[in-house]
């Protein structure tokens, strides 16, 4: 798995959710299928008028996520921008030629006058599926972004009593002197942070 391979897996799921937050604070979610997909990039359509355009004008910060049929859940966080003005119609032609139901939304030379494109070039990807025993997740970047670490992990003053091992859903702690979380199966329950006696577990990020 890598971030191309990621964001291929959101283009075969379709409709996405979008997630911003408002002027006062308040969640809001959207779901958008108008979008084009690069090797390393995303650019999705909008309405000029919508509040949805006016909130990523007004901060940019967005997750995107993605739900396929195989309990793949993939998230993107990021920051959206406009595309630049001058590719701003080769933008919205090629999303439109790829998602024809779109001329019925905005026939014409509408969908230039009514619409804005944006570009997500640099994102922190989460790739997290269920479907498979043990559960597997990774992050992935594209662009500059970074990795933001989540999580648990164990501490120096692991006693290795086992405790946390015991109580582990995946089975994903490895014994030891000092144990160990295979962070690759780890599902951030928070189970062994619960449990440990010695409080040896620690909280990522």
């Amino acid at each position: 798995m890598d971030a191309k391979t990621c964001l291929q897996k959101l283009q075969y799921v379709g409709v996405l959710a979008f997630a911003t937050v408002d002027e006062y604070g308040a969640p809001q979610i959207r779901n958008i299928s108008a979008i084009h997909y690069e090797p390393q990039a995303m650019y999705f359509f909008t309405a000029k008028g919508k509040a949805f355009c006016k909130e990523l004008l007004a901060d940019g910060r967005v997750q995107v996520l993605g739900y396929t049929k195989y309990k793949e859940m993939i998230r993107l966080s990021a920051r959206a921008i406009p595309a630049p003005e001058s590719d701003q119609k080769k933008w919205i032609d090629t999303i439109f030629s790829e998602q024809p139901y779109l001329s019925n939304v905005y026939p014409g030379d509408t969908r230039n006058l009514a619409g804005i494109v944006f570009q997500i070039t640099d994102a922190e990807i989460e790739y997290f599926n269920l479907g498979v025993n043990p559960i597997f997740r990774e992050n992935y970047t594209i662009g500059s972004s970074h990795i933001t670490f989540k999580g648990y992990q164990i501490g120096e003053s692991c006693i290795s009593c086992g405790t946390c091992l015991n109580n582990c859903p995946q089975r994903c702690i490895e014994p030891g002197n000092h144990y160990q979380i295979k962070q690759e199966h780890c599902l951030h329950c928070g189970n062994c942070f619960e449990v440990c006696p010695v409080k040896a577990v620690e909280k990522r990020g």
